[in-house]
Order: C-alpha cells, then structure tokens, then sequence
C-alpha cells in the first residue's frame, strides 16, 4: 500500500507498505501528545485499506474525532477494551486470521520478539495489515522499543510546530499538523527520516516545506534504539 509519496514510497521495497505483514510504530516517549502522534499516523494507514478496522487497547482513552480526522470513520472501526495486554496480542492475532479486516491495530508498551512473531505469521497470506501502535506510562519504558521484533517496518513520530496559515494576525501552531516521520527499521530497505503534514481527513500525508529527506547514518544511532537526527 503506497503512502503516494514518491520520496517515502522509493524507500519501502515494492514501493509501499506490505500488506499480510507486522508494522511497528511509536511516538518518542515525551508523552500523551507524541503518543497521539504515533495513533493519528496508525489511523491514516488504516483508513487507507478496505474493509472494518479492529482497534484493541487496554485503557478507554481512544478519541473518535481525532481518529475521523485522520480518515479512520466510526463506521470502519470496531473497538476492543482487552483487560490486559496479553489479551490485546491474542485478540490483534485472533483477528488478523479474519479475511474480513482491512487492519488490525493494537495499543501496547511491550512487545516481545515470540508474540511480534506470532502476529506477523498470522498476517501472513492475507490482504490485511498489521500494526502495534507502542506506548508508555513513563520514559524510561521507551527502551524496551530498541528490542528486536519481528516487524516489517519500525516508525517513530514526533510533532512538530505547525506551519502558520497565511492570515494576517494568526501565528505558528493554527496550521495542519506536521510531524517528524522516522523509518528506523525496514525489512530489505534503509532507515530514512521525512518530515510530513500529518495525515488528511483521507488518510494522507503531505511533504512539508522545506522537504527533510535523508537517510539516517549507522554510527547517529544511540543506545536503546534512540536515533538522532543525521546532518
């Protein structure tokens, strides 16, 4: 499934996202506003594939209009409060052996490199999309997102100051979001950084002004699977 921008798409092998395959993505464990980031981005990717998207998390703080935004409507989604994020897994794996799901997306700080294994075999052979969404009650609980696991592709999203809208009087921060979109890890690709317009009612992205895209050198990754920002 391609994002329809060349500059991204050029760095995904056959040209876009793998369908039947695990996709990982966190914000960069500042707190809530990158973690919505990281779910705003998720929604988009999901309101891009056809058919109902189910969502698991353990705790009710999904909000609907946000995800609406992002191209991911009421009608499409199917809501899943697991008590606990074991069960989130077993039902994300139970679902993507569903062949009427377009995605299945499951909200959870830990993922281990058995469970991300399982739920990339169960995607495997069928037209829907995988994608752990990973968030944290705390900081320090982000180096667990350095750990291997079997996804297909690892993304970080960060915000960033929105853009000013070309009214006299208004200032920076009223504009479309925009964000900081890292591949850190991609299965027969290399890391890269873009940074975006966050996603349309649609579900899309658009490069933001100037465009940022580079590709993140080996010896700028840090400790804990951190990566800083190539220059």
């Amino acid at each position: 499934m391609a994002f329809g921008l060349p500059e991204i798409d050029r760095r995904l092998p056959g040209g876009g996202l793998a369908m039947g395959a695990l996709h990982e993505v966190s914000g960069d464990a500042r707190g809530a506003v990158d973690g919505a980031a990281a779910a705003l981005f998720a929604a988009g990717i999901a309101a891009r594939t056809t058919g109902q998207v189910l969502w698991c998390v353990t705790r009710n703080d999904l909000f609907a209009p946000g995800l609406a935004q992002a191209g991911l409507t009421p009608e499409r989604l199917i809501y899943v409060e697991a008590g606990d994020e074991k069960s989130v897994l077993a039902c994300c794996e139970e679902a993507l052996r569903h062949r009427g799901l377009g995605a299945v997306v499951g909200e959870v700080s830990r993922l281990s490199l058995t469970s991300s294994r399982r739920l990339q075999l169960a995607a495997e052979g069928h037209p829907v999309l995988s994608l752990i969404v990973r968030r944290w009650g705390r900081e320090q609980d982000a180096v667990a997102f350095g750990q291997p696991t079997a996804a297909v592709t690892r993304w970080r999203v960060s915000p960033l100051p929105s853009a000013p809208l070309p009214v006299p009087g208004l200032g920076v921060g009223l504009g479309r979001a925009r964000w900081r979109l890292e591949l850190l890890r991609c299965k027969g690709g290399d890391p890269a950084v873009f940074d975006v317009e966050a996603c349309d009612a649609k579900g899309r992205l658009a490069l933001a002004a100037p465009v940022v895209h580079r590709p993140l050198a080996v010896s700028d990754r840090a400790e804990h699977g951190h990566v800083r920002i190539a220059s």
